[in-house]
Parts: C-alpha cells; structure tokens; sequence
C-alpha cells in the first residue's frame, strides 16, 4: 500500500485548490471546478474564495459567470447546503444530491400546508407554482417580494407546527420558491444589492438533462477524489451527505485506490493517484469563511492544528476566515469597518510567513474596495478582530 505523508497532502492542496500562485486560474469556472463545489450560504464567501485562486481578482469576472454567461450554478445540494457549481458538473450534483433534496423541501412543505388544517393541498401547491412561474416568466427577473405582491397565493399564511412550543404563523412565499429553486425550476439571479448580499432576485431557469444517481455519485466520488484525496470514508460520507453504504458504492464504482497515512489510518485516491508532487513556492493565502480548502474533510489534522478550532469556529462547526501558510490553518483574519483586513496568527511562522501574508492582506484589500463583509457565521476571532 502506497503511503501519503502529510506533507504530501498540504502540497496536493496548494496545487489542486490553486492556492499558491504559479498555480492560480484564469477563470472563476476553473476555480469551481478544482474545488468541485463553492459553499454558497453566504453570498461574499463565493466571490472570496474564487479571487483567491484567480491570477486577476476580478469581481466583474465572477459575476459574469454567475449572470450571465451561467458558466456558474448555484443548487441546494450536499448536506442540504446550498452551493455553486459549474454547468458541466450541475447535472452530476442535481442526480447525485440535489434531487433528493429538492424531494425532501416538497414533502415538508406540503406537510406544513396538511398540518395547517384549511385545505391547502398538494393541487393548491401546484397551482402556486405554475402562478409564480408565469409571474417571473412575464417580468423577466423578480425579487421574492415582487413575486408576492403578483401571487395572491404566494401572501397565503399557515401555522407551523400547530400546538406545538414551536408555533409560529408564517407566509408561505419564501417556502414556495424555495421548493421551485430547489427543483431547478427557477434560479438565483443578481443580488438586490452588492455582490456580499444574499438576497437575490428571481429568474426561471432551464431544465438540465437528467443523469442516473448511482452514475452520478461515482462521477462526484472521482471528483472529489482528485481534488481531495487522499481522505476517508468518513470524510466522503461528511462531505457529500450520503450514507456510508451509498460512499462505498460509489468509491468502488470508480476503482478507488487505498493509501496509508502518517497516522497509519486508510484513505483513498483516485486511481493510479499516488504519485509525490513537487512543492511549490512558499504561499500564504486568506481564505474566507467555509472556504473548501477548510471545509472539505471531516477530520482536518493534517492543516488545521485541534488548539485552533475554539478560535476558528462557531458553536454550529462553521469554520471563520482562515490565514494559511504553506497548507497549514495558522490564523484567522477579518475586515475593519474602515475596510482594512486585520490578522491573527495563532502560530509562530517567522518574518517569511509574516511578509506573505502581509502580500496578500494588501492583495485583497485591493480587489474588495469600498465592499464590507461580515461572515454570516461569525467566530470568536472573527469577533474579536473587529470589536
């Protein structure tokens, strides 16, 4: 059995995440496509993690792409997340995730509309929907409370979890749209504000051609793989939301070769993945909030030191904004109000590592401009950074 030192997999990452920069792309969908999937939550964290990689940070560049071209998608896909993907993988992700998903999202709506007792069935869901197609079909692009102001059905309210702690009554807009872009129905299109908002407008989208689960899972397992590998079975099973059974399937599917780690557990590559890579040259980097370089195993020793965790992430397990060097999590970092990155190192790296990262706080504070962002999910750090 081939052996994978860590140091080997802090490599693999600068180069497969495009972090150091003799590697970074000159696309946003290259950048998509390394990483497989952006997290998406938070509207900033795309646009972060992509500039990072990209040889030229270019706002207009990601937004393109999310926009216009649609080179971008964004689903609601693995572990319920919503995430952006390219259009070459978005069927995969749709088969493999998405749609069991979007199922999930239709069966806890109509059991709301059940529970709420006035007759709103599953014949009033789709006749909501197909008002709500043809209101965004007409305008072109609406926001949710556009489509509420042309939907009479959209401004219907039930309770939600009748006699219950929990009860609370509720519009059933944001439900409804939430199921149809869940669906691939419709489609997230630009912001009502900056590129850091998250509340979009609507656009009715094109059907995507319909792929086969279990070929869809091993397509994502290779995927995955290539860009993460080697890792576990614990790691693809966290990463994707599957059960461990679908994970096994999917890793034999592809022909996933095993390796040995330092710490002597079993991981997995792609086939024939086992070759050592050259390191590139010094990097830093500062990677926002649930960036896929910090998110993308369950068990992340290997770059990201247990001491830091308390620092570094929320009470749900949402990691920060993270400061990396040479593939190692070795700080945090946050922006002023002035609009100034301030950083934290929580290891000792030396005068190298503090020019680098100095290199790239300059960097960014140049493409960000007049932008503020605040993490969704905020961290102590994070907090602390900017009290």
């Amino acid at each position: 059995m081939h052996h994978i030192s860590d140091e080997q997999r802090r490599i693999r990452l600068a180069r497969r995440h495009l972090l150091a920069p003799g590697v970074r792309a000159k696309s946003p969908v290259a950048v998509a496509d390394a990483v497989v999937a952006l997290h998406a939550t938070d509207a900033a964290t795309v646009f972060l993690s992509v500039c990072a990689r990209l040889c030229t940070p270019s706002i207009a560049a990601v937004e393109k792409s999310l926009y216009e071209d649609l080179s971008l998608a964004r689903l609601l896909s693995m572990r319920n997340t919503l995430f952006v993907v390219s259009q070459e993988l978005a069927p995969q992700i749709e088969a493999s995730n998405a749609r069991a998903v979007a199922a999930k999202e239709r069966r806890n709506l109509l059991k709301h509309l059940a529970e709420d007792g006035n007759g709103l069935d599953e014949r009033w869901l789709a006749a909501a929907e197909k008002s709500t197609l043809a209101a965004l079909t007409a305008r072109g692009t609406a926001t949710g409370s556009e489509l509420s102001a042309a939907v009479p059905a959209l401004r219907t309210k039930i309770t939600v979890f009748p006699g219950k702690k929990q009860e609370t009554v509720q519009g059933v807009a944001s439900r409804v749209i939430r199921v149809l872009a869940a669906e691939g129905r419709i489609r997230r299109d630009r912001p009502r504000g900056s590129w850091t908002s998250s509340q979009f407008r609507w656009a009715a989208a094109e059907p995507r051609s319909a792929a086969e689960t279990a070929g869809a899972q091993a397509e994502l397992a290779l995927r995955w793989l290539r860009s993460y590998g080697p890792a576990s079975e614990a790691d693809l099973k966290w990463w994707t939301g599957w059960g461990l059974g679908q994970v096994r399937t999917a890793l034999a599917a592809v022909g996933a070769e095993e390796v040995r780690l330092d710490d002597g557990a079993t991981a997995y590559v792609a086939p024939g993945d086992t070759g050592t890579e050259t390191a590139p040259e010094p990097w830093a980097a500062l990677l926002p909030a649930l960036d896929p370089s910090a998110m993308g195993w369950a068990d992340r020793g290997f770059h990201l030191p247990a001491e830091h965790r308390a620092a570094l992430f929320d009470r749900s397990g949402n990691i920060g904004p993270t400061v990396w060097w040479n593939g190692r999590i070795v700080g945090g970092w946050a922006q002023r109000a002035t609009g100034e990155p301030v950083w934290r190192l929580l290891t000792d790296t030396g005068r190298d590592a503090t020019a680098a990262i100095e290199q790239e706080a300059s960097r960014l504070a140049g493409w960000v401009g007049e932008a503020r962002i605040t993490p969704r999910f905020r961290t102590p750090l994070e907090r602390e950074l900017t009290a």
